[in-house]
């Protein structure tokens, strides 16, 4: 049977609505388990809005190889399908989604390899978001009277503005707090708090255990960022800090968090928003951070593609140790890692390449407490091969030839990952000073800690197979033996009973797979002298097997242990904060 193109462009957006749909109803259950402390429900959701992209597209698939048969390999029909299709979805607020669900569906029905300008969605078609203080669609202003400019009134009003959604305990309390600690904030950067209008999202952000409230203070022509952090414990809602720094709020938006639930209608106007408040995080970070992962895939791979349309550079091999399993490269105009899975892994690695796959699958599904970096998966992008250096393509050749096609000057790559680029640790021990460096490797042991209470063991804990950010953040990028911590068997070592056994290289003792040894973590972390004494007094317990045990009976007890993404210093003073089950750093 042949359909027409507008029929089939109908049948695409009535799938894609099915698709947001049912995105925006897993969404919308946030406030509720939020209000009602669902954490296992908000848990299950989070899983269960993760599939639902990849589930509505395969049935997609399905249907359209059915309804088309021979035509799907038909460019001039695929032409026109795309034409209705954006004639179709003009006027929504949602466009950009939608073209990315079409992309999806197209690229695997005709089999895409590379771009094809002339049936799918390409850099051209999308407009980057700009950074305009303008009236926000998405917002609800607060203090635009120039009578009610007082900082006091206005907190009041956002807070009784979401009441029905944050029913908090001591609202005027929180109200004086949040006043007290924005008045210092503007005085410490020598801003007038006599000429303020401040603007809060219309929507709750939601993640795990905490709630957010986002804004920002327009104050002397500046935007500032205004983020009010609430937590339910034991139904008693508070406001437990509040972020008005750029960094820390780019950290509350960082790559290495969980996706935010929060119900977006106008998504461009909400991306423009953020980008006011965060000028230097990607437009494809924060599509991500809202859920929207496969759209901010595509958004990444237009920030490369508008890279490489600009600049002459050529990707190339990274500083730093190489690795056994992936083969690692980049390109200077973008902060961006490719990695690829080798051919063949150095010895002593055991692993294989559907296992790789499976640790970056259970790195996307899992809460990666602020501390795993999360990773994009890529199939067959082309590029030029000039695009190369000679170097790269010489590693590429020795070590990854099963995962290239070669077509004249074209490289086509079968599969790929992309990581946002950090500082090696190793590296950014050797380059930095040593008050640096103390500070970085305390929040090394806190990101061993922060991803213990989240049930996962990096496996390796080698410095170079962690980063910095450059907010000085330390997150864990090598999942090659990653694993749940409730999966590992933490041992004493056995006392040796003779002179061979002290003395022996190997273990002269049984080890099963997942055996862990703490104690022998001291002997390949080799700390700088001035931060070995310094660790040790507040992260010794991480080289005794006491820490990993607890940690494993509280996970076990079914727990979820909600990670706090700001320091503590931040944080109100709330008595009932006190055996909480919130695990925080002590920063």
């Amino acid at each position: 049977m042949t359909h027409s193109p507008r029929f089939l462009a109908e049948h695409m957006l009535s799938a894609f609505d099915a698709y947001h749909e049912r995105f925006r109803k897993i969404t919308r259950r946030a406030g509720k388990r939020f209000k009602t402390e669902d954490w296992k429900g908000i848990r299950s959701d989070a899983l269960e809005r993760l599939e639902i992209y990849s589930s509505t597209v395969d049935r997609t698939v399905s249907g359209f190889l059915e309804m088309i048969g021979d035509a799907q390999h038909n460019a001039k029909l695929w032409q026109a399908v795309k034409g209705e299709f954006m004639a179709i979805i003009s006027d929504r607020y949602e466009y950009q989604l939608a073209e990315t669900f079409y992309n999806s569906v197209s690229r695997r029905v005709f089999s895409v390899t590379g771009v094809n300008p002339q049936i799918e969605f390409t850099v051209s078609d999308f407009r980057i978001p700009l950074i305009e203080d303008k009236p926000c669609p998405v917002c609800s202003a607060f203090g635009n009277a120039p009578d009610d400019r007082n900082i006091r009134t206005i907190i009041s009003g956002i807070i009784t503005r979401f009441s029905e959604e944050l029913p908090l305990m001591d609202p005027d309390g929180d109200s004086q707090r949040v006043t007290r600690a924005i008045e210092n904030h503007l005085a410490q950067k020598d801003l007038s708090a006599s000429d303020i209008h401040i603007e809060v999202a219309d929507s709750v952000f939601y993640r795990y255990k905490g709630a957010y409230l986002i804004g920002r203070i327009h104050v002397q022509e500046t935007i500032n960022p205004l983020v009010l952090c609430v937590l339910n414990i034991s139904g008693k809602i508070i406001v437990d800090a509040v972020l008005l720094d750029t960094a820390e709020v780019s950290i509350l938006f960082s790559f290495a968090n969980a996706y935010f639930h929060v119900d977006v209608e106008n998504p461009e106007e909400m991306i423009n928003f953020l980008k006011s408040i965060m000028p230097e995080k990607r437009v494809s970070e924060i599509y991500t951070s809202l859920g929207y992962h496969k759209h901010g895939k595509a958004e990444l791979f237009r920030e490369l593609t508008r890279s490489l349309e600009q600049t002459d550079d050529r990707f190339e091999i990274p500083p730093g140790e190489e690795g056994m399993v992936m083969l690692v490269f980049t390109i200077a105009s973008l902060d961006v890692v490719f990695k690829m899975i080798r051919d063949r892994f150095e010895y002593p690695k055991k692993t294989t390449p559907d296992y790789i796959k499976n640790r970056y699958q259970l790195v996307f599904r899992h809460d990666r407490a602020g501390r795993l970096v999360d990773a994009q998966e890529f199939y067959h992008l082309k590029f030029d091969k000039d695009r190369f250096s000679k170097s790269l393509m010489q590693e590429i050749n020795q070590k990854a030839a099963k995962n290239i096609i070669e077509t004249g000057n074209e490289l086509v790559l079968r599969h790929l990952y992309t990581e946002r680029q950090l500082t090696p640790l190793d590296i950014y021990i050797q380059d930095n000073p040593p008050d640096a460096v103390t500070d970085v490797l305390l929040d090394y042991g806190w990101a061993i800690k922060e991803l213990a209470a989240s049930n996962i063991f990096p496996g390796d804990l080698f410095f170079k197979n962690f980063g910095v950010t450059r907010w000085g953040r330390v997150v864990f990028y090598d999942y090659d033996e990653l694993s749940l911590l409730t999966d590992c068997r933490f041992k004493k070592l056995p006392t040796p009973q003779s002179y061979d056994e002290m003395m022996a290289d190997e273990p002269w003792f049984p080890v099963d797979e997942n055996d862990v040894f703490p104690e022998e973590f001291r002997k390949f972390l080799h700390f700088p002298d001035h931060v070995q004494p310094i660790f040790e007094n507040i992260h010794g317990d991480l080289f005794d097997i006491q820490f990993w045990q607890d940690m494993q009976q509280k996970l076990n007890s079914g727990i979820i242990v909600h990670i706090l993404p700001y320091k503590n210093h931040r944080r109100f003073d709330h008595q009932i904060l006190e055996n909480s089950g919130i695990y925080y750093t002590q920063q």
